[in-house]
């Protein structure tokens, strides 16, 4: 592996504390649409794909849900997200400022959209850390594809040896391994340790801050 100097982040479950926000969302939007039930932790398995391609999970006899669900989720979305508070996970602003004044290029690989993401970032004050931000309309194809990835490493001239994709999730990981870069997880998020390591990440970390024990600052 070469000397990391690039880091590229998911968002949700990573940087931020999300899930209470995504999983009232999606629960509300499965009763508007009149879909069969799915539990909380069915719909946080899947939180890190793109909302298009979520109902094709949850309900695969269904077809052709995408953009009907999406549209209702992202009304019940601005509805809800002024009631359900999002918050940084431990350390994450401190961690970001440290790594920024160290000299690390930063970038967020998201499959929420650019426009929900550059709002939260804003909010949570942490947009500034951050060079380059991709949501998942940016692209054609979500994670596992590595699309975002070689997107951010073309427009910004990063060698992906010396780029780092750092997630909660089984997604996050291989979309990483695709990618050719370091894949990195973190346990306090919403995926689990087991299968971040079945989806073949190079480090897995516990608290966010455990990143400079991987990066040199």
């Amino acid at each position: 592996m070469g000397i990391i100097k690039n880091i590229i982040f998911d968002f949700d479950g990573t940087l931020a504390d999300t899930s209470k926000l995504i999983v009232a969302t999606m629960q509300k939007t499965i009763q508007n649409c009149g879909l069969p039930s799915r539990t909380d932790e069915q719909i946080k398995s899947t939180i890190g794909v793109r909302l298009e391609e979520i109902p094709s999970i949850l309900w695969p006899s269904f077809k052709d849900l995408g953009n009907s669900f999406s549209l209702i989720y992202r009304k019940n979305f601005e509805y809800l997200k002024n009631k359900i508070s999002v918050n940084l996970f431990p350390e994450v602003k401190e961690t970001l400022s440290n790594l920024n004044e160290c000299g690390y290029n930063m970038a967020i690989a998201t499959s929420r959209s650019h426009q929900s993401v550059q709002e939260l970032t804003k909010y949570l004050g942490i947009e500034d850390y951050f060079t380059y931000i991709l949501g998942g309309n940016d692209v054609k194809e979500g994670k596992p594809s590595p699309e975002s990835i070689y997107r951010i490493l073309y427009d910004m001239d990063w060698r992906k040896d010396e780029t780092m994709m750092v997630g909660d999730m089984a997604v996050d990981m291989v979309m990483g391994k695709n990618a050719g870069v370091i894949s990195c997880g973190v346990t306090y998020g919403n995926g689990k340790k087991l299968e971040l390591e079945e989806a073949g990440a190079d480090y897995i970390i516990q608290n966010f801050s455990d990143l400079k024990d991987i990066i040199i600052c």
